[in-house]
Order: C-alpha cells, then structure tokens, then sequence
C-alpha cells in the first residue's frame, strides 16, 4: 500500500502525506452525499404523504344508483331510480309527485333514502288534516277515488275485476303489463294490454285514472 501511495505521489509531484489527506477527503464527501441521499443510518424508506399522493387517489367515487319503491298516495307510485343521498321529497317527486289527498306532516321529508326501501306516502283520511272525507265518514280509499275511478297504478286484481269487461284473465294481464313496463302514465295505454280493444277501452276511459 505505501509502494502504491509513494508512486503515486510521484506522478501527481505530491508529497505521499498530501495524498492522504486528499483520499480522506475524497472518502469523506463520498459518505456525506450518501447520508444525503439515502438517510441516516437506521432511518426507514421514504414515506408518501397525501400531499404528494396523485390527485386521482383522493377524488370521491361517482355516486352510486339507489332504487326506491314508492307507493301510496303518488301520481305515479312504482320503482324509481335515485342518486345517492337523495332524501324522501326527492323520491316523492321522482314518483310524480304527492296527490291530493297525501299527508305529509307524518313523513320525514329530510330523511335519506336507502337503496331498496320502500317510501310509502299515507293517504288523508275523512275529517283528517288535509282530506276531504267521503260522505258519511271512513276512510278515503287511495285506489277508488271519490268518483268511483280505480287507480290503474294502485288497482289489485279484485279491483279491476269490479270494472265492466274485466275478468280475472284481463285483470291478470293488465297486472302482468303494469310490472313489465312500470306504472301507466295515461289511460290511453290500455290499449296496449293484450285483449282490451277499442270498445273495451271506451268502457273503461271514464272508469279508471292514473
């Protein structure tokens, strides 16, 4: 090693004591830029911190779909879709909106729907705040209204089987038409139920409502 500093020394034309503290120097800002670099002895990796985080990993999800069942005194009583969040006003009007004859006072307008619940509006009834009560009291009948028109949207088979025309067959496929396109939005669409032509149709126009 001495052999090797002496001539090296040589030819730089340094003293071999020169060139030691050279190399010494030279090691030492060696492991000062590893210290630098890499951390003192003992310290652990680089942690990320959610300030240099990548935006895209702190954005909120999209909002997911809730579906409601609504029911009761609705123009349009069926399954709606909802964004999350949505509250009961919100599934309310998504339905068309309350009827008339709706009390709302006894619902929590507020309140946040959940996926798959069911938002049943009550119906007013005689005397009760809100309603017109039918003559000689009891309650108003949500699917018959005050002039004997049946709810199309409400109506169970017994009640469209009390329409002239209506058998259990027709009553069967008005139902079947109701669940496979969703709730009527007009009378007109009867016309659509397998078996109800025109004349049955003109028998019923004055009879049912949505």
């Amino acid at each position: 090693m001495a052999d090797h500093l002496r001539r090296l020394a040589a030819a730089l034309d340094a003293q071999p004591a020169e060139l030691v503290g050279l190399l010494v120097l030279l090691v030492g800002g060696v492991a000062a830029t590893l210290v630098i670099w890499i951390g003192p002895p003992g310290a652990g990796p680089a942690v990320l911190t959610d300030a240099a985080a990548p935006a895209l990993l702190l954005e909120d999800p999209p909002p997911s779909e809730l579906t409601v069942h609504v029911a009761g005194a609705v123009r349009r009583p069926g399954i709606v879709r909802l964004t999350s969040g949505a509250r009961v006003a919100d599934a309310i009007a998504a339905a068309g909106g309350a009827r008339a004859d709706a009390l709302l006072d006894g619902l929590n307008l507020a309140a946040v729907v959940e996926d798959g619940q069911q938002v049943l509006v009550p119906a007013a009834t005689a005397g009760g705040q809100g309603g017109q009560g039918a003559a000689g009291g009891g309650s108003v009948d949500p699917v018959v209204d005050a002039d004997g028109r049946v709810d199309l949207n409400l109506a169970t088979a017994e009640h469209l089987e009390q329409l002239p025309g209506i058998g259990p067959v027709l009553a069967a496929r008005i139902l079947a038409w109701r669940d496979q396109h969703g709730p009527f939005t007009e009378t007109g669409q009867l016309r659509q139920v397998p078996g109800i032509g025109e004349r049955t149709f003109q028998s019923l126009a004055e009879l049912v409502r949505v």
